[in-house]
């Protein structure tokens, strides 16, 4: 069938991506340096200024937070599939390393401060396409940042800095940057801001970048291995009927099993006694109804902050038996690609325990005790890597009832926190455009957004790279009625069409999903609005009010798997 859109991949993009994967063929380091060039003249959105003189703040505070903490201290990134692919290589046992990690990327990484050397795990190529844009952008913009610093008027001293409003106000303006962007520099450095300064004032960063096996066999193998530990934690996933949803590793427990509501007590002397006052404040607000927040998703929230809080073993072991005694194991993926999962056993839900918002009132869900399906629920993965998890899970599980993808998404013509619903998907990796069902409308989840507006009947691309767009490229697009931009959609539903298909995906086409033999639907919460100028997650965070887009659509799809086994088990409708 002909597609719909013409294949909208930029010369400049191209050419990018040509590069890298031609010299990551080597055998030997790739210097980043020998990439700045290409990647500043592809003017990617999340990178426009990378030309300039003046820093990128925006670029380079996305890419500081998609890295790991150390990254400051590294030389050498090595990228490899498995601890096996890096002993092969003489790296090491990498697994012996500090395990580090990024605040706004999970990706399993290990550091050796000997060596100054990274080693990350990828799941497949959309990882490389993901650090090697995030390197560059880095490195490019720290290197500005150390020539600026190194000009830096005499009687501007920066161990005056930030005692000195005035100090402050200076060195933004000598740095080339707004104040609003040293202050939101200096809170995500906390209290090592001042060292890092000095740090970029003393060198220039130099990243060499090392690919060790970028074989699909290898990806193969090490989805392989993670699906494997699922079976054996949770054997039950084999033989018995599921529900597939990629979403994340807390809304769907916290949604059905009721432990952060029952532990509100808790939750609260925690946030009062760690200071969280602006929480405090809120949660006041919420009491009284002078916001419209929701109760329960502040609980939630506030038991994500606990959970990131020291000394939480406790915790963790009682919400674990809690979840246990209602159906809900959790499977880490501690030796594998940073890819968590939930299998939960509908028949052992405690319907008292479920969130409000699940059941309309007067609802009975008793008939769940007598279901044998299961919802397998994992933590989204970054692009391809989707591919990969759905394909090795078909293989292998019981009948698939449904499949469900809930995850972040730019936006062209919404505002952060909106949920958008796509029925159209084009898949930059397959070219393919994909049709889908309509499981979901804006009546099936406005009802439990409170912030944002539900917009149903989009059409969304997913592409390559957060990077690996231009203003050009977005624009055929955006032309094309292409609103919602992403990475997972396009490769979940390639795996869709190879379980019921006889082949492999097809490429370049227009494939109709609407006569599914299970249920589909897709829903996005948009994190980023590329087209507007620093509105995205570099320029802020979603932070607690990204749990109203986040729920809201969470509790959609629980209710449609609700709604499903009802008329499974009793024949209604």
């Amino acid at each position: 069938m002909e597609r719909t859109v013409p294949y909208t991949a930029s010369e400049e993009v191209e050419l990018y991506l040509r590069t890298y994967y031609s010299l990551l063929r080597t055998t030997d380091a790739v210097q980043i340096r020998t990439l700045e060039e290409v990647h500043s003249g592809m003017n990617a959105l999340l990178h426009q200024r990378a030309r300039a003189q003046a820093p990128d703040m925006s670029a380079f505070i996305y890419a500081l937070l998609r890295l790991p903490d150390c990254v400051h201290q590294v030389s050498e990134v090595v990228l490899g599939q498995s601890a096996s692919i890096f002993e092969k290589a003489g790296v090491g046992d990498v697994w012996s390393w500090e395990q580090v990690s990024a605040r706004a990327r999970r990706r399993r990484c290990f550091y050796h401060p000997q060596e100054e050397t990274l080693a990350c795990i990828v799941a497949s190529r959309s990882d490389i396409d993901d650090v090697i844009p995030l390197l560059t952008a880095y490195q490019i913009e720290w290197n500005k940042l150390h020539m600026l610093l190194g000009h830096l008027r005499g009687d501007l001293d920066l161990e005056d800095f930030p005692r000195d409003r005035g100090v402050w106000k200076r060195l933004a303006e000598e740095l080339m940057m707004s104040e609003s962007d040293i202050t939101r520099w200096r809170s995500i450095l906390e209290g090592s801001f001042l060292s890092r300064l000095k740090e970029i004032q003393a060198k220039k960063c130099r990243f060499q970048v090392r690919l060790l096996n970028g074989s699909l066999i290898e990806y193969s193998r090490a989805t392989n291995a993670w699906w494997s530990n699922i079976a054996s934690k949770a054997p039950g996933v084999l033989d018995r009927p599921i529900y597939f949803v990629s979403s994340n590793p807390h809304s769907l427990p916290n949604l059905l099993s009721g432990f952060a509501i029952k532990n509100q007590q808790e939750l609260e002397g925690y946030l009062k006694d760690a200071g969280h006052e602006e929480l405090m404040d809120e949660w006041r607000q919420i009491q009284s109804q002078k916001v419209p927040s929701s109760e329960e998703n502040f609980w939630y929230y506030a038991l994500k902050k606990y959970l990131q809080s020291d000394d939480i073993e406790e915790i963790c072991e009682r919400r674990n038996e809690h979840e246990n005694r209602v159906g809900i194991t959790r499977v880490d993926s501690e030796h594998y690609f940073d890819v968590d999962a939930q299998v939960i056993r509908l028949s052992e839900l405690v319907p008292e325990w479920l969130d409000p918002r699940i059941c309309a009132e007067g609802e009975d869900v008793r008939f769940l005790a007598e279901s044998d399906a299961l919802i397998l629920n994992i933590d989204y993965p970054l692009g391809v890597a989707a591919y990969n998890i759905l394909t090795e899970v078909a293989q292998h599980v019981g009948d698939v009832l449904g499949v469900y993808i809930m995850g972040k998404a730019a936006t062209l013509n919404g505002v952060v926190g909106d949920i958008m619903i796509p029925y159209v998907v084009h898949d930059e990796h397959s070219r393919n455009t994909y049709l889908c069902p309509r499981a979901f409308t804006a009546a099936d989840v406005s009802p439990f957004l409170i912030y944002g507006t539900v917009i149903d009947n989009q059409k969304a691309v997913s592409v390559r790279g957060t990077f690996l767009q231009n203003r050009r490229y977005m624009d055929v697009f955006y032309r094309e009625g292409y609103t919602d931009i992403e990475m997972e959609a396009g490769p979940y539903l390639s795996a869709v069409y190879e379980m019921i298909r006889p082949t492999r995906h097809p490429v370049d086409e227009i494939v109709n999903l609407n006569r599914l033999p299970f249920d589909l639907g897709l829903l996005h919460y948009a994190s980023d609005t590329p087209l507007s100028k620093g509105k995205n997650l570099g320029a802020g965070t979603l932070s607690y009010y990204g749990m109203d887009p986040t729920y809201a659509s969470a509790v959609a799809i629980i209710r449609r798997i609700i709604n499903l086994e009802r008329k499974r088990i009793t024949g209604d409708t």
